[in-house]
């Protein structure tokens, strides 16, 4: 299988990734990624990764915690490996995209642990200071405490959307502190995160509707955990660029919106050159990731798969009515090939 060239918009067929009409619109495709009924029906097919899960406390430096959900596989049965999951911005453990990704590789016999970043899962009087998209360190700290927890070998790395770029840092960054997952692979990964910002305020209005009210909604829950917060000046501001800028210069360490961008930019030069293996599958129709921001990356070097499917909207790739993920399948045999 040939990867899209990402100066190509038009993917050779068999990227293996054909939606029912239905569902091939790029909106329908984001909105099922977080809306759809696929949390039941993994219910209904008796997946046991929830019955089994145990509720998990993170310890990190200067304080820092961070929650996560651990699932082992039975007793008696060796897991193929462990599996660490991250979801995108205002996610959690629970969002659908993801606990359908951890059901299946589950049930394919692996280790789960699914992770929550800072002030995400409710967890805002967890921390006094706030998230922000470059607290990586903490991070990768969790990581660590998770291995230390299960230390079941292979170890694999999977971020969605802003979790995707979490990931791929993992897969940059961990080696130099003892952390090299076998494979980390960004589904949907914001690696330029200007280009995200401006992409959320220039495309759908639902997409930069949608985000802006997650944005207000965790505001309001972090000052209700800590009431000396004011962030009454996010209320007047109707764009994701502004109430960026407006963050960034006002409660983060950056000052500058520019700056903080800078610290979690990926490049693809950066993943070609990475230390640690890693995948990347995207869409072309992605109206919050624009696929111009993959140019010049390519199967070489550290990049195991670069797979750029013609649709599947953001973090979607849902097969037809019956919520069958091509992602799921598609990533399944990523980790059996590594």
């Amino acid at each position: 299988m040939k990867p899209t060239d990402p100066q190509d918009k038009n993917p050779e067929p068999g990227d293996g990734f054909a939606p029912s009409w239905l569902v091939s619109h790029s909106q329908i495709q984001s909105i099922l990624a977080t809306k759809g009924p696929r949390r039941r029906l993994w219910l209904k097919r008796g997946n046991q990764m929830e019955a089994v899960q145990t509720r998990q406390i993170l310890e990190c430096r200067d304080g820092v915690k961070l929650t996560g959900v651990h699932s082992r596989q039975p007793e008696g049965t060796t897991p193929r490996g462990l599996v660490v999951l991250i979801h995108g911005w205002e996610g959690s453990h629970e969002s659908v995209y993801l606990y359908s990704m951890s059901c299946a590789l589950y049930q394919a016999g692996y280790n789960i642990f699914r992770l929550n970043l800072r002030d995400h899962a409710g967890t805002h009087a967890l921390n006094r200071e706030m998230f922000h998209s470059a607290r990586f360190g903490e991070v990768l700290e969790a990581i660590t405490a998770v291995k230390a927890l299960d230390a079941t070998q292979p170890m694999y790395v999977i971020g969605f959307s802003l979790g995707g770029n979490f990931a791929l840092r993992v897969a940059l960054q961990g080696p130099a502190q003892g952390i090299t997952p076998k494979l980390t692979i960004g589904i949907s990964p914001s690696i330029n995160p200007a280009a995200t910002v401006r992409a959320i305020d220039t495309g759908p209005a639902l997409f930069r509707l949608y985000f802006l009210d997650k944005w207000l909604k965790t505001l309001r829950a972090k000052k209700n955990a800590w009431p000396d917060y004011d962030f009454s000046a996010f209320e007047k501001i109707k764009s994701m660029w502004e109430s960026t800028r407006h963050f960034a210069e006002h409660y983060t360490e950056y000052g500058d919106m520019q700056r903080y961008f800078d610290a979690y930019t990926i490049t693809p030069q950066m993943l070609i050159d990475s230390p640690a293996p890693v995948a990347v599958i995207t869409a072309q129709d992605d109206a919050v990731i624009p696929f111009e921001d993959f140019a010049g990356l390519a199967p070489r070097g550290s990049v195991k798969a670069f797979i750029a499917t013609e649709r599947g909207g953001h973090c979607g790739f849902i097969e037809n009515l019956k919520m069958g993920s091509w992602a799921e399948k598609r990533v399944l045999e990523l980790l059996a090939q590594h």
